[in-house]
């Protein structure tokens, strides 16, 4: 039995899903995580079951233009399949009913020389080259390539690759080039599978200009003889890498590398691109270079900071790849700042354990992989590697890669049932996109993780595409209330991908009151089609005419102000009584995702521009030239970007100092949180109604300060000056109401007023605790007085001492105290303390508690290890290189000491590493400021993504951390730690 007859007879059966399984393509993890043998709890799945997603259409990016593929090895593998097979898969790629792509990237091969074994590399990766050696041509010959000589060409290699072409052309709108390897000949090692040396330069510098002149004459060819237009041309993929190297076996033929790749470092990219960019100049075609097609964003950034101003104005289009997504906003913010279009030009991915048709781990992890992309890159278009896969390797190896798998040795007698077409869940969640936001459409801001919004080009209708990877259904309610006109007869009908089912149609929910609240499944994707909803709302834009606003470092908390000398900008200590940390944001250029504002003191009316490679402030003279225009990029969480437009630099805090008073300059886009900026709303729109209390006769005090309502609504306090009434107002029981004049930081006046109750207090109104056996119960400090015409007022109290033991045993106490009047008297007052069973609560998420790490990698964060996501990667102490983290410490300061019971770990598993401490500790601070070991040293498992529960006894404590020992060179990712403390039972 062939081993395709045994693929297909494993084919015909159902593969069990099996939990807990990473991705292996890049660092991200899908699938519920698993507790460890060693772990001391047990595994207690409690995901979110509730979100609010709100969807902004005042961002906007640019108009989507589509989803797409590479053609490369599955075209090269099947396009020789017989009509049944190969038109099949072209429609569950192109046609209605399938992914409904619309871009292509048409891979042109290099080709190794004609002596070269062909079966080294992966099925389907052998590309053709389109020279023609002469007869008896060796890998040994490198210089015999004249591309002016008719004859060294082959205009008939890759049938494979063209015959797809033909077939899907009149469905694509958008076709790319790109090359993996240059053809033996232009390569230093003289094979196309990269060099002996993978970190080495392969593409001969002696060749450059020959290789652009190949792939341009291609092109020009292609273009020709099947009808199509190409719009850019990639010379290069994944470069900076060491992914590209050669291995010979002992009889000199090859044995790897498995498919064609090249390493190119940013010099010699740089002199492919502006070769290329010189041949397109005298050619037919009006294809545009684009680069570099790198492996991650964060070498994607690396590359593109080392070139020069040439090669950047060469390159008409940004390409790169998601396999890593670091840094994913770097490549967006620098896409923004050179104004050129960004695709996310190439990603796949395994998710879950073993090949599986029916589980959904496959379709969560693509799915959360775009999602991820479009929020943070803002790509003008996401293409696939290949979403049609070789199904032998994939059963062989326990793989998902590809949402369609077929295996790529069938013949011209094969049959849809000897060589069987399968299609995975990836490829139903993917049409949860591709079916509904399509290519005309724009892409808005939300402010959830799991979310991706777009609006439809008529203007008239929304995509919202949600992922739900938790093990219970969620509640989800769209906030629409950003747009301008919701039309009464609005809808939200949810289409939903899960385990029972694939696109299944709900029914429609109405609108009602700006929003929409529906149920989606657990472990499922689910597109909602929201009609009739148009525009945006006139306060939906953060930016706002005449509004004045703080920029506030997220890595520093403290606000963008001038510096000492007043020539540049620094962060100070927020202090909403200081004008100069104030900034008007003034809309210069634009509309969307790429919109440029200025910012100018809007005290001091100071320009901020970049001067000299400086952040500097001058006179605003005149209208703002590009060194004094900014691009404000965000993610939807609440930060943002602000990218210089003539530099293509962010502002950042220098060296990512915390200290008042330190330098804020411009630097290159890092993803880090020194370059990410609160913007608040500081403008006031009104005052609280502020209260007051007299006794007859005498004349009330009344607050020095009333609660400005800003547009996020009250916060803070402004100074008031009151215009009082006569004496007599105050001589017999009533309510009064009271004029005044607030005035905020730049000096502007608003209306104030204070209501004044008039009435003699005669009694109080029992106050209310609640504390647990055992515990310390928070006495009010005030209580209400009531007047003899029913007039209320705060009162402060004082309370007697409570008895030895009060609290000790369940049930009710009443405490008894004085409290005082304005006038000087007082009053009887009680508490009555309801004592209860102790249970434990999480008290990590509360307001008030704060979270730090000793060390964060960039583009996660220590605050979100207490958000009540318990499966995404929150926390990371990952480091390039291989000197990592011996230890790393997380700490969280809680607002006040509590009785802690235990604290849970939950460790996130980084793809198939085991990114997890060899073992942690428990470490915790009581009221005295010293630290002590709550626990001996616990070891951690590596299987599934462990759980630690350390149990906690200790005096009650005001902070608690968790110290992790590495393993020896790793590093640890996490998702959540919960902090458990007693509580008093609620009713």
């Amino acid at each position: 039995m062939t081993q395709r007859q045994l693929i297909v007879r494993g084919l015909a059966a159902t593969v069990p899903l099996v939990l807990g399984a990473g991705l292996v393509a890049a660092p991200t993890a899908y699938g519920d995580p698993s507790p460890s043998p060693a772990a001391s709890a047990a595994w207690a799945p409690s995901p979110l079951n509730a979100v609010t997603v709100r969807v902004d259409p005042s961002y906007r990016q640019q108009k989507f233009e589509g989803w797409g593929t590479s053609l490369v090895w599955f075209a090269n593998a099947t396009g020789g399949y017989p009509d049944a097979l190969r038109n099949r898969l072209v429609d569950l790629l192109f046609g209605e009913d399938g992914l409904r792509l619309n871009i292509a990237r048409y891979n042109i091969g290099g080709g190794n020389a004609p002596d070269v074994r062909t079966d080294y590399m992966k099925a389907g990766a052998t590309m053709e080259g389109f020279w023609k050696a002469p007869a008896g041509t060796t890998r040994q010959d490198m210089d015999w390539w004249n591309p002016d000589d008719p004859g060294h060409w082959n205009w008939n290699a890759d049938a494979g690759q063209r015959w797809w072409v033909d077939q899907v052309k009149d469905k694509v709108t958008r076709w790319e080039a790109f090359s993996n390897s240059p053809p033996w000949f232009q390569t230093v090692s003289g094979y196309v599978s990269g060099g002996f040396d993978s970190g080495a330069d392969q593409i001969r510098p002696d060749r450059v200009d020959e290789f652009a002149s190949y792939l341009v004459r291609v092109t020009e060819r292609l273009e020709r003889e099947h009808g199509i237009s190409f719009d850019t041309i990639d010379p290069l993929n994944e470069p900076n890498t060491t992914y590209w190297g050669t291995q010979l076996g002992v009889d000199g033929q090859p044995t790897g590398g498995r498919q064609e790749g090249a390493h190119a470092g940013p010099a010699l990219q740089q002199k492919v691109i502006l070769a290329l960019d010189e041949a397109l100049k005298h050619t037919t075609t009006g294809a545009k270079v684009s680069a570099m097609d790198e492996t991650n964003p964060g070498i994607f950034t690396q590359n593109w900071n080392a070139y020069a101003a040439p090669a950047r104005a060469a390159v008409d289009q940004l390409n790169v790849h998601t396999y890593g997504t670091g840094m994913r906003t770097s490549a967006r913010d620098i896409a923004k700042g050179a104004g050129k279009k960004l695709w996310m030009s190439e990603v796949e991915g395994t998710w879950g354990a073993g090949t599986d048709f029916t589980g959904m781990e496959p379709g969560l992890g693509i799915a959360t992989r775009m999602v991820g992309d479009m929020r943070e890159l803002e790509p003008s278009a996401w293409v696939f590697w290949q979403p049609i896969e070789d199904a032998l390797p994939q059963a062989a190896a326990g793989k998902n890669w590809g949402s369609i798998h077929v295996p790529f040795n069938c013949t011209s007698r094969d049959t849809p049932q000897t060589c069987p077409i399968r299609t995975n869940s990836k490829f139903h969640t993917i049409r949860n996109f591709t079916h509904y936001i399509r290519p005309g459409d724009r892409f808005v801001k939300v402010d959830d993780t799991d979310t991706v919004a777009a609006v439809r080009a008529s203007g008239d209708a929304a995509s919202v595409v949600h992922v739900n990877s938790g093990t219970t259904a969620r509640s989800v309610t769209l906030d629409l209330s950003r747009f301008r006109k919701i039309s009464a007869q609005a809808t939200v009908t949810p289409v939903v991908t899960s385990a029972d089912g694939a696109l299944v149609r709900g029914a429609p929910v109405t609108v009602a009151g700006g929003s929409a609240t529906l149920t989606v499944p657990a472990k499922s994707v689910t597109t909602f089609l929201v009609d009739g909803v148009s525009g945006v709302a006139k306060d939906a834009a953060l930016v706002q005419p005449g509004h004045v606003y703080r920029l506030t470092g997220a890595q520093s908390g403290k606000s963008l102000a001038p510096a000492a000398d007043g020539s540049g900008v620094a962060v100070r200590t927020a202090d909403p009584a200081r004008a100069e940390q104030l900034w008007n944001v003034i809309p210069s250029a634009g509309t969307d995702h790429r919109a440029r504002y200025s910012l100018t003191g809007a005290s001091t009316g100071r320009r901020l521009a970049v001067r000299d490679g400086r952040a500097v402030l001058e006179d605003a003279a005149g209208a703002a030239d590009d060194a004094a225009q900014w691009i404000m990029s965000t993610t939807g969480d609440g930060s943002w970007t602000f990218v210089n437009a003539a530099t293509g630099r962010l502002l950042d805090v220098s060296g990512q100092s915390t200290a008042d008073g330190a330098e804020v300059s411009v630097y290159t886009p890092t993803s880090a949180a020194n370059q990410r900026w609160t913007v608040t709303d500081e403008t006031v729109r009104s005052t609280e109604t502020a209260e007051a209390f007299t006794v007859p006769g005498l004349r009330p005090g009344l607050p020095s300060t009333v609660t400005p309502v800003f547009p996020d609504g009250a916060r803070g306090s402004l100074p008031v000056v009151w215009r009082l009434p006569a004496d007599r107002a105050w001589r017999k029981p009533g309510s009064v109401r009271v004029k005044g004049r607030a005035t905020d930081a730049l000096g502007r006046e608003i209306a104030a007023t204070a209501v004044v109750t008039v009435d003699r207090i005669v009694s109080t109104l029992p106050g209310g605790a609640t504390t647990y056996a055992g515990g310390r119960p928070e006495l009010p400090t005030t209580v209400v007085g009531v007047g003899s015409q029913g007039g209320r007022a705060v009162l402060p109290v004082t309370w007697d001492p409570a008895p030895e033991g009060a609290f000790d045993t369940v049930g009710v106490v009443t405490l008894h105290g004085v409290a005082r009047v304005v006038d000087g008297s007082t009053v009887d007052a009680s508490v009555q303390v309801r004592v209860t069973e102790a249970v434990e609560t999480n008290v990590a998420p509360d307001d008030g508690v704060s979270v730090d790490a000793t060390f964060t990698e960039s583009g996660y964060s220590a605050e979100r290890l207490r958000n009540g996501d318990l499966t995404e990667k929150a926390w990371s102490n990952w480091k390039p290189g291989t000197a990592k983290n011996p230890s790393d410490t997380i700490t969280f300061t809680l607002p006040k000491a509590r009785d802690l019971t235990r604290i849970v770990a939950r460790f996130h598993r980084d793809g198939t590493n085991a990114s997890f401490p060899e073992s942690l500790k428990v470490q915790v601070r009581p009221a005295d400021g010293v630290w002590s070991d709550a626990s001996d040293a616990v070891p951690v498992g590596t299987e599934g993504a462990p759980v630690v529960s350390v149990p906690v006894t200790a005096a009650p404590a005001t902070a608690v951390r968790v110290v992790m020992t590495a393993r020896p060179g790793g590093y640890i990712t996490l998702s959540e730690i919960e902090v458990y403390a007693k509580a008093p039972l609620t009713r």
